[in-house]
């Protein structure tokens, strides 16, 4: 009885001592999945928290940035600690952005002696590392004018070289004109572009050249710039987007914006600072439709950085939307207007380190003879604080 109870006893000792090792075995089991899931996580946010797959970057959250106004315009931004900002080289990048640039007549008559088309604001264009306008013309001589369309804007070759030598370094041809004289005038647009060795963005022989972004190296900092555009007329959208191997230009309308959100997310993961320039809003509208908001707050949780545009041919509000910079509407920049609220324009300064905007500073101009020419004393403090105004009607911050 008593070898009987001291067998029994250890085989007691045994099975507890199993029951311990099997619960620590999984506790080591559930400690090791706890850190996968944080190891994954932490991958998800990479190094700059950008998110990496659709649909995390369609739910991240965008922290505020905190900004202070500065002289003449001039407004500077931090963003909030909480939030990685990956700073690439650590060095700045300043942008330049100005608004619609064409070249009908009276305009086409300056082309005699290109470098006056922007003399008026190149020293503002030429002392920024990037400079970029809307190009809403076709550049050819070739082609037939879409019919049904009020406008068909065209251009000689000589607008690139104009656009060069006032200091531009990037243009967008994705708006409403970019298709104007069909495949062959966008054909032409891109030729004559390329032997003049002006970058374009927005559009291309296919889909895939359309929203591929212009890719180039500042000051050790990898910079992606993509041009799309809301705006192109329901009867020709069939065959003016560029669509698989279809030339056009780079639709962000209807489920084409899923195209563009995830072109910023591909160059996210590539480049220290995303560019993106939309034509969007409305003709007139100095505010932002709901649909610029909406598509302003995809791309920046989608990892753009910066975005600005065009198309209402008036200013509109710009500012800080969570850690990115939004600018809702450059205005005309070389344009046939004349009077009003048309020829109020500008040059938007960004400046950036990697994902980072340090600050930002319109400085005013207006169209005088259908050219932009910088403002001064008085007129430009008034005109600097006019811009400023038109954040109210935005969901931006300072």
């Amino acid at each position: 009885m008593v070898k009987w109870g001291c067998m029994e006893s250890s085989r007691r000792r045994r099975r507890r001592q199993q029951g311990r090792r099997r619960r620590a075995a999984a506790v080591f089991v559930l400690v090791m999945a706890i850190a996968a899931v944080a190891v994954a996580c932490g991958a998800i946010r990479a190094d700059d928290g950008a998110p990496t797959t659709a649909r995390q970057a369609e739910t991240a959250a965008t922290a505020p940035a905190t900004t202070d106004a500065t002289a003449a315009g001039a407004t500077t931004a931090a963003a909030e600690p909480a939030i990685p900002a990956r700073l690439g080289s650590g060095e700045p990048v300043t942008f330049a952005f100005g608004g619609d640039v064409m070249f009908e007549t009276p305009i086409n008559g300056y082309l005699g002696d290109p470098s006056s088309i922007l003399a008026g604001v190149a020293p503002a264009l030429r002392t920024a590392d990037i400079a970029m306008v809307n190009l809403e013309t076709v550049v050819t001589d070739r082609g037939e004018p879409t019919g049904g369309k009020e406008y068909n804007f065209r251009a000689p070759p000589s607008a690139f070289t104009a656009l060069l030598r006032g200091g531009v370094d990037v243009v967008t041809v994705a708006n409403n004109h970019g298709m104007d004289y069909g495949v062959v005038g966008l054909r032409d647009t891109l030729r004559h572009a390329k032997r003049a060795g002006m970058p374009v963005v927005g559009g291309g022989m296919n889909e895939r050249a359309a929203f591929r972004p212009w890719r180039t190296t500042v000051n050790g900092q990898r910079i992606a710039v993509i041009g799309a555009t809301q705006v192109i007329d329901e009867e020709f959208i069939s065959w003016w987007a560029a669509d698989g191997a279809q030339p056009g230009v780079a639709s962000a309308k209807y489920e084409m914006e899923d195209r563009l959100a995830l072109e910023v997310r591909r160059a996210r993961q590539t480049s220290d600072t995303v560019v993106v320039y939309l034509h969007w809003g409305e003709e007139r509208n100095q505010c932002a439709t709901a649909s610029q908001t909406s598509i302003a707050r995809r791309l920046v949780r989608s990892g753009a950085d910066i975005v600005v545009g065009t198309h209402a041919h008036a200013l509109l509000g710009a500012g800080m939307l969570g850690r990115g910079f939004v600018a809702y509407g450059l205005g005309n920049f070389v344009f046939y207007a004349t009077e009003g609220n048309a020829i109020r324009t500008g040059v938007l300064k960004v400046t950036a380190t990697g994902r980072r905007i340090d600050g930002y500073r319109f400085i005013p101009a207006e169209l005088r003879g259908t050219l932009p020419v910088l403002r001064t004393g008085a007129d430009r403090a008034a005109a600097a604080a006019e811009f400023r105004s038109l954040r109210a009607c935005t969901d931006l911050q300072r």
